[in-house]
């Protein structure tokens, strides 16, 4: 699976279309996620957006969001 996650340039999201996620907060831990034009999915740290993204493909995205909705991230 961790070949299917990968840090991405920022040059490689030229032309993505980013969208602030429902679950960021108001002062931090702030994401945006935009869906590639290949049909890879992106999510990016809001205030550090120069830093480029983690891309998935469609399995690893897949298993990303169960794992978010099961609060496998929650601290």
């Amino acid at each position: 699976m961790t070949k299917s996650i990968r840090h991405t340039a920022p040059s490689e999201l030229a032309g993505a279309l980013w969208h602030k996620s429902s679950y960021s907060g108001a002062v931090d831990n702030c994401v945006e996620h935009a869906r590639l034009a290949d049909g890879r999915q992106a999510v990016r740290d809001t205030k550090d957006r120069e830093s480029g993204a983690l891309v998935f493909d469609a399995d690893s995205w897949q298993y990303f969001l169960t794992a978010v909705r099961e609060g496998t991230f929650d601290v």
